[in-house]
């Protein structure tokens, strides 16, 4: 799938905050000059597609008593998408993505609990039988990311 531009304003437009109202996607469709409809309908396809995978405000997860980590594993090619089928099975993982390096596939895991994070990554790593190697966060910094589409 392509997108067009009304697909680009939607995608630009859905980085930004969401309106705290009892229907956020009437008002940034409002904005869009689109009716709520064409806008969920729209979003459900770019997501079928794979355009998009989640869009929405990030939570800070250790300040609720959950917690984040980045993980990485080293896939063998011929395995990559069975492997990366288990892994987003997983509520847990967000951000998964797929690096030209040894340790080719990386993902964000953000749970409950502390403990979540070794539960996760050990249910993934005895569905796999491929190690996943936890890189905790040290040191958060804010940098306003955002891809023009």
């Amino acid at each position: 799938m392509t997108p067009d531009a009304t697909d680009r304003r939607i995608l630009n437009r859905m980085q930004e905050d969401l309106p705290l109202t009892a229907h956020p996607y009437a008002a940034v469709a409002a904005e869009l000059g689109l009716a709520e409809g064409e806008l969920l309908e729209r979003l459900a396809r770019m997501k079928a597609a794979r355009l998009i995978t989640r869009f929405g405000p990030f939570f800070d997860a250790a300040a609720m008593g959950g917690a984040f980590c980045l993980c990485a594993m080293a896939v063998p090619e011929a395995e990559f998408d069975t492997v990366l089928t288990k892994v987003n099975a997983h509520p847990e993982v967000a951000h998964n993505y797929e690096r030209t390096h040894r340790l080719n596939m990386w993902f964000v895991l953000a749970t409950e609990t502390p403990q979540g994070i070794a539960a996760t990554a050990d249910a993934i790593e005895a569905e796999t039988g491929i190690a996943v190697l936890r890189f905790p966060k040290l040191q958060e910094f804010f940098i306003g990311f955002r891809v023009a589409a």
